[in-house]
């Protein structure tokens, strides 16, 4: 896998996350620990694509 399929599938894997994160949140009643685990977990996405982009 080259970096920039690395790439795309973490940029798919956060759209997936953003997806869930926007569903739990617009619920009546939100899970704040699956909020947090989710933002967390799309931080790492984010930190891992920014690792990949670096020259």
């Amino acid at each position: 896998m080259t970096a920039t399929d690395r790439i795309h599938s973490l940029q798919v894997r956060h759209a997936s996350l953003e997806e869930k994160l926007d569903n739990e949140s617009g619920r009546p009643l939100p899970d704040e620990v699956a909020i947090h685990d989710l933002k967390r977990q799309k931080l790492a996405i984010k930190d891992e694509i920014a690792r990949l982009q670096r020259p």
